[in-house]
């Protein structure tokens, strides 16, 4: 199949190649629920040392800039308790961890959570986070502009490959909260 978005070698539907995701991925996808149906979720195998974004569109192709998101793991601290939260913007923005994470999160601080920490309590790779198959009690903060893109190339849970997914898909998620301004330039 051809890929929805960049210049890749292969493409494959997500529910069709489980054995390339890591667990918690491959769950979510083989459970799938939503408007979006689970095969328009795309795998593509790409190389782990150009997972990272600049490198990346360097080989895939420059339009992904625009249509890629980062997924970052976030705590909101208060009174000693500690809320974990994902958020996903566009690759071209920030995340207002400060400002927009911390009130959603109801949180006297927030920050982006320690590598340790990300990779264990998601079961992905550092990297390759990603909204896909995160523990359900997690809040998923989602920039809009996200939500607004007919596909986002997004991490797969490793280093390795990325999940191409309908931008309307991410609203969706167990936990999702669409929010203006998340990403910040």
């Amino acid at each position: 199949m051809r890929a929805p978005i960049g210049d890749f070698d292969a493409a494959t539907p997500a529910p069709d190649c489980l054995d390339e995701l890591v667990g918690p991925v491959a769950d979510a996808v083989r459970h799938w629920r939503g408007s979006v149906p689970a095969e328009q979720i795309v795998y593509v195998d790409t190389e782990p040392q150009w997972a990272d974004t600049a490198t990346f569109v360097e080989h895939y192709g420059r339009d992904l800039l625009e249509r890629s998101a980062n997924c970052v793991v976030v705590a909101g601290r208060r009174a000693g308790t500690a809320t974990l939260a994902a958020c996903l913007v566009l690759s071209t923005t920030r995340v207002d961890v400060n400002g927009v994470v911390r009130r959603q999160l109801d949180a006297r601080k927030a920050s982006f959570a320690s590598m340790d920490t990300a990779t264990g309590e998601t079961g992905m790779e550092y990297g390759g986070i990603t909204p896909i198959g995160l523990p359900e009690s997690w809040p998923v903060l989602v920039d809009s502009a996200v939500v607004d893109l007919p596909y986002v190339l997004v991490g797969s849970g490793r280093r390795r490959g990325k999940l191409l997914v309908p931008g309307k898909a991410f609203a969706e998620l167990p936990g999702a909260v669409v929010l203006e301004g998340l990403g910040t330039a």
